[in-house]
């Protein structure tokens, strides 16, 4: 599927807000509200949009504490990898893990009430994950940038919508 104007648009809004309704996306795109729901079908569909979710305030729930995690392996075969990943799956505070090139392996966020709360999990949940030869965390500080579509992915099809705008 290769994505025009209009659905980038789509994209643009669904991902500022992704309950905007079909009829909220319509105004702003300028198509009835069935052509709106049924591109965004086709862009699901595509694959364009994988779902949807709420964005929580994870400090409510007493979350305040965001760890980044290294994670380095006694082995980088395919076995080791596959076990590693499988657990790490399972570990209830982790909410991001990335596979990494580099000196890490990998670099796992978790989120904690607070450093104790990390030992705990240090303890119970990292400690214990297979084929682990070195953990080292950081903790954040301040989150600065939080952005779940950088604005770079949206930014040629405005310009070329400016320049259409403008001619």
């Amino acid at each position: 599927m290769k994505l025009d104007a209009i659905d980038i648009t789509i994209l643009a809004e669904l991902s500022g807000n992704a309950r905007a309704s079909q009829v909220d996306l319509a105004g702003r795109v300028g198509l009835s509200s069935t052509a709106i729901a049924r591109r965004q079908k086709a862009l699901e569909e595509a694959g364009f949009i994988r779902g949807y979710q709420a964005v929580l305030d994870l400090t409510r729930f007493g979350l305040a504490t965001t760890v980044l995690v290294r994670v380095t392996l006694d082995s980088q075969n395919d076995a080791a990898l596959k076990s590693f990943e499988a657990a790490v799956i399972n570990c209830p505070s982790v909410v991001r893990c990335f596979l990494m090139s580099g000196s890490d392996d990998y670099i796992v966020i978790v989120m904690a009430r607070d450093i104790e709360d990390f030992e705990r999990i240090h303890r119970t949940e990292l400690s214990r994950l297979p084929r682990v030869a070195r953990i080292q965390s950081s903790f954040a500080m301040r989150e600065v940038v939080n952005r779940a579509v950088p604005p770079v992915v949206f930014a040629g099809s405005r310009k070329a919508r400016a320049g259409h705008a403008a001619g």
